[in-house]
């Protein structure tokens, strides 16, 4: 039975107490390699805590007598580096760094951070430093560091400073709110306290008073903006050697499934779909330009899967996991700006990837302007948040951005459906209605509820949708549901893009009501049908499914539909539970469709 190390970011837990690790101690020779200081940027739950939980235990001086139990059997323990338990470890965490407050709060907060763990370092190596006269500052942590670095130099120590998630709490006076600029800005720029510490932490490793840093983090939305203050550090974020530091691979995913499954006496045969699940909703990552490297899978949400399968011996019923509230909160960021919403139905299209010369690696509060009507910036700030990811390369070289998974789509969906549907009971509603249509595939109720409230909600948005892919979006974001199916038209169609599949989970097809469903749409303009909208609303549908324009637009959606057909009922051999309708759309006004037989 497998110990899963969900939410465990301590490496001296997981291998004491038998959790399981995944051995990335490969890199440590290379990470020595790099540089002094070091910055490493990745999402959140990607298991850079544990990175650096792994450095502290493999540099502390005081864990030498441990080190052949913690690293015995791993690659660095085979073959260490000669720096191995040769330093004194600093470590700040500023996840727990509150940003509640105005600036003088978080200022104190941040001190009362770097006094409490000043303090605890004293505590663990009393034995290098029986008389460090270190006074702890109160009112300025600034300065208990200070009096600390130089009880460490005239002590001939060496201090390795680890710094987690260094823009935390900087990020979320931005992000929660958008008129939060001035209080960024009080951070950071000028005196800024984050930018003086940094000042600090140049300063002390300039003159020999902390040997290494190594810095994490989720952006670098900070990095402009304390650069003047800290800009010696090597940011190692997208050095392909480095792709793989964090996440976890396909390899490894299918070693811990075939564990799982034989914990569960589950056949050997149910794997493939198990991995092809796991993929579709977890897998997706890259963090380089070097197309060659594998795509990673979420650490945490794998194992949110896999340890509930290996409880229950079932898939869990939500492949959501709620580490993504914050996710969701940066999705809703971007949305908030002006050309936001634009942006997102673009990354809502899969059949075209958006495109950029270059992710944007340094961008600081003078950029916010430009944010809001920038998409690069945009863009690029989704790709550090780990709701973008680098799927390959198009015209001129140039990167193209997808979103990663399935579990990754739902939240932007989620953001549209809020956004359009900001009433609970609505969305209430509609859920229902979503669900009588999983086990029916009848489209009547869904179409008359589209056509009187939700397109005039998509026709009377300031922004410019592309018209198909606007009836796309409104059915994707009533009809998503990732309890019951997989929406992944290019896996299920061997690359070929329909405009909508619903293909039922493994776990669920057990319920045969519900269906396997696929729509192919098509958009017809008022003008191309040469009516008003109030002809085209008087009309029945049946008398505007027999106009020429529209008899053209079935026949052309119903022929791709037969290719989609025969693709899935031959990988699913379920025909019988297999609906494929072709929805014509006519303006923003109605909808007719016609069932592939």
């Amino acid at each position: 039975m497998i110990h899963f190390p969900y939410g465990i970011s301590d490496f001296h837990a997981l291998r004491t107490e038998g959790f399981l690790y995944l051995d990335r101690t490969a890199a440590i020779p290379v990470l020595e390699a790099a540089g002094k200081q070091l910055i490493f940027l990745r999402p959140r739950r990607f298991g850079k805590s544990l990175l650096l939980s792994t450095l502290a235990n493999y540099y502390d001086i005081n864990k030498a007598d441990q080190f052949d139990a913690l690293f015995g059997g791993l690659s660095v323990g085979n073959h260490p580096t000669p720096e191995r338990n040769s330093y004194l470890i600093l470590r700040w965490d500023f996840s727990t760094v509150s940003a509640q407050g105005d600036i003088e709060q978080i200022r104190q907060n941040l001190f009362d951070h770097l006094n409490d763990r000043i303090r605890g370092f004293l505590d663990h190596y009393h034995p290098q430093l029986p008389n460090p006269n270190v006074v702890l500052n109160l009112d300025n942590a600034l300065s208990s560091l200070e009096q600390l670095l130089e009880a460490l130099k005239n002590n001939g120590q060496k201090l390795y400073l680890l710094i987690d998630e260094y823009d935390n709490f900087a990020n979320e006076v931005l992000v929660r709110d958008v008129h939060n600029a001035q209080r960024y800005r009080d951070l950071l720029e000028g005196e800024g306290i984050l930018k003086t510490l940094f000042k600090v932490i140049k300063a002390s490793a300039s003159e020999g008073k902390i040997a290494r840093v190594f810095i994490t983090g989720v952006s670098p939305l900070v990095l402009s903006d304390a650069t003047s203050g800290y800009n010696v550090a090597t940011d190692i974020s997208q050095m392909p050697r480095f792709n793989a530091l964090c996440g976890i691979t396909h390899d490894e995913l299918d070693g811990l499934v075939t564990q799982v499954l034989q914990h569960c006496k589950h056949d050997d045969a149910l794997r493939e779909g198990m991995l092809q699940t796991l993929k579709q909703f977890y897998n997706g990552y890259r963090f380089c330009y070097e197309m060659g490297k594998p795509l990673l899978y979420n650490p945490i949400l794998c194992f949110h899967f896999l340890r509930h399968y290996q409880d229950e011996c079932t898939a869990p019923r939500q492949m959501l996991d709620g580490n993504l509230a914050m996710d969701a909160a940066r999705i809703r960021y971007i949305a908030s700006q002006p050309s936001g919403l634009r942006v997102i139905e673009s990354i809502l299209n899969e059949e075209h990837p958006v495109l950029l010369d270059f992710l944007e690696n340094r961008f600081g509060v003078e950029k916010l302007g430009e944010l809001q009507h920038d998409e690069r910036y945009m863009l690029s700030l989704l790709y550090y948040f780990g709701v973008l990811t680098i799927t390959g390369t198009g015209e001129l070289g140039k990167l193209a951005l997808g979103i990663p998974n399935l579990v990754t789509r739902a939240l932007y969906v989620d953001e549209l459906k809020q956004r359009v549907l900001p009433a609970a009971q609505e969305r209430i509603a509609v859920a229902a209605m979503a669900e009588r249509f999983y086990q029916s595939a009848d489209l009547h109720p869904l179409a008359d509820y589209l056509e009187q409230k939700y397109f005039a909600v998509f026709n009377n948005r300031d922004y410019a949708w592309s018209n198909e892919l606007t009836v796309k979006t409104a059915f994707l974001t009533l009809l998503f549901n990732d309890i019951y199916y997989i929406m992944d038209s290019e896996t299920a169609l061997k690359r070929r893009y329909a405009d909508l599949v619903m293909i039922i989970r493994p776990s669920m097809r057990q319920y045969p009501t519900l269906k396997d469903i696929v729509l192919e749409f098509k958009y017809l303009s008022l003008a191309d049908l040469k009516l008003s909208g109030a002809q085209v609303r008087e009309q029945s549908r049946e008398t505007l499914a027999a106009l020429p324009a529209v008899q053209t637009a079935l026949r052309e959606a119903l022929a791709q539909l037969q290719d989609y057909q025969r693709v899935l009922a031959e990988k699913y051999q379920e025909p019988a539970r297999l609906h494929c309708l072709a929805v014509v759309a006519l303006g923003f006004d109605r909808l007719v469709w016609q069932e592939c037989c």
